[in-house]
């Protein structure tokens, strides 16, 4: 006997979705050396990284051990959430699932019709460094598009980027940063703690927006200020958004 639900009484429903989702995508299997690394890159923006769900990705790591609950647990430690593993051989998947862990197949095992749900933003070791046209007085100036899986930064003053910044791209300075375009990834200004920076843009679809580590994602961000030009600064020791005038 089959029973049918209508809309208001059925208590779930599945759903198709392509979440943006952080892959950490290890070129070793060497616990410690990870740690080391991740803790730099924590350090540089605290607030970006607390409570962030991550995919493990292990296709690198072929044919080395790798101690799977460890890992986990050091992520846990730095206040990240494993939710699940890219690749790896057998044991590494039933590993995965003994820890409650998804596990996806890796990037070459997938046909078109299996679309990679996550966006590649955080590799452990190295990540494609966004080249700069010209640096002026402190500033970075870069001119093009920043594109999905880079990562543009200005460790010492402002950075102006003359084009836009894609999803799952990534922008950070000590001081503040200027968008002459679309900013649709990460902005993380002032990382050093500098609470008079701030991060102005032509066409906010911002996934994070960040000043000295007080941020908001993409839905705390009122819906009337999406697609307008705005500046993100510190008020009264909030993160407030204002567009302006046009």
């Amino acid at each position: 006997m089959s029973v049918e639900l209508d809309a208001e009484s059925a208590a779930f429903t599945f759903k198709g979705g392509m979440l943006p989702m952080t892959v950490l995508e290890l070129a070793t299997s060497d616990i410690a050396h990870i740690e080391a690394q991740l803790t730099g890159k924590i350090s540089q923006a605290p607030a970006f990284f607390q409570h962030t769900p991550v995919v493990l990705g292990v296709e690198r790591c072929q044919g080395e051990p790798l101690a799977l609950d460890q890992l986990c647990a050091m992520l846990r430690q730095h206040k990240l959430l494993p939710v699940a593993v890219r690749g790896g051989n057998d044991d590494v998947k039933q590993s995965a699932w003994a820890l409650g862990l998804g596990w996806f197949p890796p990037n070459e095992a997938r046909t078109p019709a299996m679309a990679e749900p996550v966006e590649q933003v955080i590799p452990v070791s190295r990540r494609e460094e966004a080249a700069p046209s010209r640096e002026a007085q402190g500033a970075r100036v870069f001119r093009g598009t920043v594109r999905s899986g880079q990562q543009l930064s200005s460790p010492e003053g402002d950075l102006i980027v003359v084009g836009a910044v894609n999803a799952g791209a990534e922008v950070l300075a000590a001081g503040s940063i200027h968008i002459y375009g679309a900013l649709r990834g990460r902005a993380l200004a002032g990382i050093h703690g500098n609470l008079d920076a701030a991060v102005f843009c032509q066409e906010l679809e911002a996934e994070l927006l960040a000043v000295a580590g007080n941020y908001k994602r993409l839905e705390d961000i009122p819906r009337e200020l999406i697609g307008r030009s705005v500046q993100v600064h510190m008020v009264d020791d909030q993160l407030e958004i204002s567009a302006f005038e046009e």
